[in-house]
């Protein structure tokens, strides 16, 4: 076995490393250079260009640009603190902490609790006509959220030359729509919110799509970019995506709260339940009776009459006394703290007693008891069913069938608190078409999730990867790993075993578990099994010269004893260390007793 490991394992994995030809070695090294060259490929990046029809795109790559064209708020919140009101959160442009792509920049929130605002005109107003409204952005929360949201603005179009002040962009500013996530606590949400305009008063009231069925909190807390999708067709039909998966869909008709168009008929305000209207279903039954044999004021339980008081119960001794080793505070004052009182602890002559105080007979049911008579409920013959107020119609009902005209849009913006800096915004996007959208997050969000998991794959799945690329390094691996653990352990069994044989081979000195000579204990006990054979030799003998001689003289008989004695005694010590061998060593043969 151990020539097996020395000489034929190595031949085996020299054999197998010169089956990877040269052709092979420059195959695999072509190949790894072309991977490794396709790589850079992949995630080299440039500003993106929009290949259609946008009205917004933006990639903060450009910080001159950025500086012309958005505006940060300088305006204060109405109803707050002085200290509070105003818009001085910091926004600056700048790469992503961990793994940026080169030249790939974004906006940041530099500030933690602090209101910030910073908002951007449209290249042109869109209209809800004929084509959808798409909405794209990134979000990077890259120290995770504590409370705070990031979410986007639509901000509504006035019509003017100045179009909407953007100097003094705040949260009463007019929106129309409002999407992206937004979290405090264990509370997690992704906002779709939409302006609707009331077309009997023209009044605007907020509608508040309904929660996602999938999980959106991942997003909120995993320090990586994202991408955030909202797509609203003319058909009123919606779709929220987060990177590229469809999270939440429905209809503006249906799928909101409050609904669009109120219902057709309310309850009447004015109207009132009538005096006479009888709402009980059931009502006790008039004519029922109470039993003469019925007794209310029997109790539910008695006492046992047929309990008795345990020998030994201790009547005179209370359960719990004052504690003997007590002792009053040095700083216990009465007329402060009152009359100090030694705390209580259970009576130590009540542990062996079965019981200590004043004797109770235990309580048992009252086989007698009934409780309260009531009368049985019978159906109520005045029953007139539930009472409702009628029911006329809602003066304030309209039904609009085109929610999804809403009011222009002109601008985008953020207007945020948060408790969480560092949140960077990117690839903001405006649209009617999907394919422009679809294309601007392959040049951009794409890109930038390919990076990541590039720089974040580990070295196992390099491997896992190189090798289902060459399959062949699956049997080099069988015979590098699992054939040696196998032989090492055949080997280590094997060894075992011609241990014990050699053990029990051999007649040399072996030291046990505890310590002893198992040599000498196996000597001792030959020496005590033939110090038995050679005492029986000698008591035959003995016997023999007895019968043939007659009785001998007393001193004679006395020395005879006494050497039986001394024998006796050798033959007890002998036992004894044969004995201390252990259980599986055979006893000694004892002397069998002298003939008379």
């Amino acid at each position: 076995m151990k020539a097996f490991i020395k000489w034929i394992l190595p031949a085996l994995l020299l054999f197998f490393t010169c089956c990877l030809t040269q052709e092979d070695y420059d195959e695999v090294t072509v190949t790894s250079e072309g991977e490794e060259n396709e790589s850079e490929e992949e995630v080299t990046y440039s500003s993106p260009v929009p290949s259609g029809r946008v009205y917004l795109a933006e990639s903060f790559d450009d910080p001159q640009l950025f500086r012309k064209k958005w505006i940060i708020s300088q305006a204060k919140k109405d109803d707050t603190d002085e200290n509070i009101a105003k818009y001085d959160g910091k926004w600056e442009v700048e790469p992503a902490q961990r793994h940026p792509l080169r030249g790939d920049m974004g906006l940041v929130m530099k500030s933690r609790a602090k209101h910030s605002a910073i908002s951007a005109h449209l290249d042109r107003p869109f209209r809800f006509e004929d084509k959808p409204l798409i909405v794209q952005y990134e979000v990077n929360m890259q120290v995770g959220q504590e409370c705070g949201g990031a979410y986007l603005k639509l901000l509504s179009h006035e019509e003017g030359p100045r179009g909407v002040d953007l100097l003094h962009f705040r949260d009463k500013t007019p929106y129309t729509i409002m999407f992206g996530p937004d979290k405090c606590g264990n509370d997690h949400k992704l906002h779709f919110i939409f302006r609707h305009k009331n077309p009997l008063n023209g009044t605007y009231s907020e509608k508040h799509c309904r929660k996602p069925k999938d999980r959106v909190e991942e997003p909120m807390k995993d320090k990586r970019p994202h991408l955030y999708t909202l797509i609203v067709r003319p058909d009123n039909s919606f779709e929220v995506r987060v990177d590229h998966k469809v999270v939440n869909e429905g209809s503006l008709l249906e799928d909101f709260n409050p609904e669009v168009n109120p219902p057709a008929e309310i309850d009447d305000p004015t109207d009132s339940q009538p005096v006479d209207w009888d709402d009980r279903e059931k009502i006790p039954d008039p004519e029922a009776e109470k039993p003469d044999d019925w007794d209310e004021d029997a109790p539910a339980q008695l006492p046992d009459e047929s309990a008795v008081k345990p020998d030994g119960w201790l009547d005179d001794e209370p359960q719990m006394i004052p504690d003997p080793t007590a002792k009053r505070p040095e700083d216990w004052d009465d007329d402060m703290d009152g009359e100090w009182e030694a705390p209580l602890v259970p009576n130590p002559l009540c542990e062996g007693a079965p019981g200590c105080g004043e004797w109770k007979r235990p309580m048992v049911p009252n086989p007698a008891y009934r409780g309260k008579w009531r009368p049985p409920m019978i159906d109520n013959p005045a029953y007139r069913g539930k009472w409702a107020p009628r029911k006329i119609p809602n003066p304030d009902y309209f039904h609009d069938e085109h929610p999804f005209k809403m009011t222009p849009i002109s601008a985008v913006g953020f207007e945020l608190w948060s408790m969480s800096d560092l949140i960077l915004f990117d690839n903001i996007l405006v649209t009617d078409d999907l394919a422009v959208a679809d294309q601007w997050a392959a040049d951009t969000f794409d890109l930038k999730k390919k990076k990541l998991d590039q720089d974040t794959e580990g070295l196992i799945m390099r491997i896992i990867s190189y090798t289902n690329a060459h399959p062949w390094l699956w049997a080099l691996y069988l015979v590098v790993v699992a054939l040696p653990l196998v032989l090492l352990l055949v080997f280590c069994c094997s060894s075992s075993q011609e241990s014990t044989a050699d053990n029990k081979k051999t007649d040399g000195v072996t030291l046990d578990a505890e310590g002893k000579e198992d040599g000498g204990e196996d000597e001792e006990e030959e020496d005590g099994v033939s110090g038995g054979e050679r005492n029986k030799d000698e008591d035959d003998e003995e016997d023999d010269e007895e019968e043939e001689g007659g009785e001998g003289s007393k001193g004679q008989e006395s020395d005879t004893k006494d050497d039986g004695k001394k024998g006796d005694e050798g033959e007890e010590i002998e036992e004894a260390d044969v004995t201390e061998v252990g259980p599986e060593r055979s006893s000694p043969r004892r002397r069998r007793p002298r003939k008379e």
